[in-house]
């Protein structure tokens, strides 16, 4: 099996499983949105997160659940001048000083920002606005 796709999965079966941790200590009877923020050196494909999250998340609190991604552009900061920049794909150059590389300091994220619930109360407003 390809390791992009078991990597994948594997960060989609954790970040359900968090999702699902929280929605249970909130008192959600459902979970309605889920909101994600990727960075852009993870690699991590956001169509395969969503495949990955509907097969888990089948009879779960969070079956049906709105996935919502942020994307996280690359940020770096030179070790040599402290200048903080952008790079596109390999070439991390300074564009202050030139020197190459540099400390990664954003763009590796893939967490749960937040989650939108349903909990009891809710379901009975719903449930009488219909009435």
């Amino acid at each position: 099996m390809d390791r992009q796709i078991l990597h994948e999965y594997a960060v989609t079966h954790n970040m359900l499983d968090i999702v699902l941790k929280h929605a249970r200590a909130a008192g959600a009877t459902r979970v309605t949105r889920v909101n994600l923020v990727i960075g852009g050196l993870t690699g991590i494909v956001d169509e395969s997160v969503q495949m990955y999250f509907d097969l888990l998340s089948e009879n779960t609190l969070a079956a049906g659940a709105e996935l919502c991604f942020r994307y996280v552009e690359p940020l770096f900061r030179c070790r040599d001048c402290g200048t903080e920049f952008t790079a596109n794909d390999y070439e991390w150059v300074c564009p202050q000083c030139g020197a190459i590389g540099g400390e990664v300091v954003a763009g590796q994220e893939f967490l749960v920002e937040s989650i939108e619930v349903c909990q009891k109360a809710d379901r009975t407003e719903q449930e009488d606005a219909r009435t």
